[in-house]
């Protein structure tokens, strides 16, 4: 591997010497720059791996320096040396374009993954070639995200994913971890709307033996799970005011203490959240912390809904059908062209997982191997989420609710005294419960019968 060469930029000697000693150690070569127009000179007659640079320097600031460094030499990462506890500063930093930040006094051990982090981001080449996920489509919006990913992916701020439900927030999400510096350390998404309130800071940041009742052993919490990577937190909106605030010291001091635990431990972790909520409605409600929102979202990046890509569906209704198709062990089936329009005209407000949804039924239903509009049911779909949507106290009150869980109890029942009537001919049972073969398929698939 090429020996890596950091350009050090502050006017403080101490500072320098401390930096300077940390690199050899590491076997990373450095030049230090004591002010703004030097490090210029050095930027524009050498090349580097990363840049240091104080907040305060005689003839400028970090904040300049990030600025140019973002003009002129885009693919540098540049971190900056911040006073302790100005996270005002960092954050301007970071929204600057800033890889990170670590604060005065310097930690060793934070100084030391900051530079390993980036250090280690990959080349171009390395992210197109390498990188296992990606977005369907070439449209506009399309190709703005997925320059916006490549840039966030190099550096370490935090990133607010914004975005309609289905419309592929945590694929985002993992895309950002997969094209960082990070990519070789855990991703570690979790639904914080599925967490039960009491159990929130024990999954969060651990616990030790006997810290409550039920607390058997020491447990490693989600926080410490992901350190040296990136967790993801999902639907964020739905965590309670009191974790919301224990968030927000562990974002800010880089450090989670375990329930039971004296003592705080340091972690490594690059926090992306998401919510389909707007959150600025919810900090004027109260209901979101006002500081926890400015240090989540020092970059906001919203994923465009289906509608506003209609160019992208035929790609993505071939890649699905192919995948669908595969799933249920059948051919691949055509789709008219009047079927797709109809797609494309459609509104999916539940967006990419609606369109899954709306073939994966077309196809399990269908007599031959071709979708047709009547096929695809979109009338039905569309009429049925807006009855949700407009659903009344009357109404619920008129109709007796059933349980779906009855009625797939039911079906299951059903299904499974067809298959052992027939020995588990799927051929025959379909038959004898008027079904035809994908259709069985279908279903034994959806109610997990093996």
């Amino acid at each position: 591997m090429t020996a890596k060469k950091l350009l050090i930029v502050d006017d403080e000697a101490d500072i320098c010497e401390l930096i300077e000693i940390t690199l050899m150690r590491m076997d990373i070569s450095s030049q230090s720059a004591l002010n703004f127009t030097d490090a210029k000179i050095l930027l524009d007659t050498e090349d580097f791996d990363l840049c240091l640079t104080d907040m305060n320097l005689p003839d400028g600031n970090g904040i300049e320096l990030v600025k140019h460094v973002q003009k002129h030499y885009s693919d540098l990462p540049i971190a900056v040396i911040t006073a302790h506890g100005n996270m005002e500063s960092a954050v301007t930093a970071l929204k600057a374009g800033a890889f990170d930040f670590v604060s005065k006094p310097v930690d060793l051990q934070i100084l030391r993954n900051l530079i390993s982090a980036a250090t280690a981001l990959p080349e171009k080449t390395e992210v197109k070639n390498g990188n296992k996920i990606s977005i369907t489509g070439n449209s506009p919006a399309v190709q703005h995200l997925m320059k916006n990913i490549y840039r966030l992916a190099r550096n370490q701020a935090p990133v607010f994913i914004h975005g309609e439900s289905g419309s592929g927030k945590e694929r985002v999400a993992k895309m950002i971890h997969q094209q960082g510096s990070r990519n070789n350390g855990p991703f570690v998404p979790v639904n914080c709307g599925a967490i039960p309130a009491e159990l929130m800071e024990s999954e969060f940041f651990g616990h030790l033996k006997g810290s409550f009742t039920g607390a058997h052993s020491n447990k490693e919490g989600l926080f410490q799970a992901a350190n040296g990577g990136t967790l993801f937190l999902d639907e964020i909106a739905e965590l309670p005011l009191n974790m919301q605030v224990k968030l927000l010291r562990v974002i800010q001091e880089k450090a989670v203490r375990a329930v039971g635990a004296s003592q705080e431990s340091p972690v490594d972790v690059r926090i992306l959240s998401a919510s389909h909520k707007n959150l600025v409605e919810l900090v004027a409600s109260g209901t979101f912390r006002e500081d926890l929102y400015y240090r989540i979202n020092v970059i906001e990046l919203t994923i465009p809904s289906l509608r506003e890509r209609k160019e992208d569906i035929p790609q993505f209704v071939k890649q699905l059908l192919a995948s669908i198709a595969d799933k249920m062990d059948v051919a691949i089936p055509s789709i008219d062209d009047d079927a797709m329009e109809a797609l494309k005209n459609y509104p999916f407000p539940g967006n990419v997982r609606e369109l899954e949804n709306i073939l994966e039924r077309a196809i399990a239903l269908l007599d031959d191997n071709s979708i047709t509009t009547s096929d695809l049911n979109l009338k039905a779909t569309h009429e049925s989420a807006s009855q949700q949507n407009e659903t009344s106290i009357e109404a619920t009150v008129a109709t007796p609710a059933v349980d779906p869980m009855d009625l797939a109890g039911q079906e299951r029942h059903s299904i499974i005294q067809a298959l052992e009537q027939t020995r588990w001919n799927k051929t025959a049972a379909a038959k004898l419960l008027g079904l035809s073969l994908r259709q069985l398929r279908y279903r034994l698939q959806k109610l997990n019968i093996e």
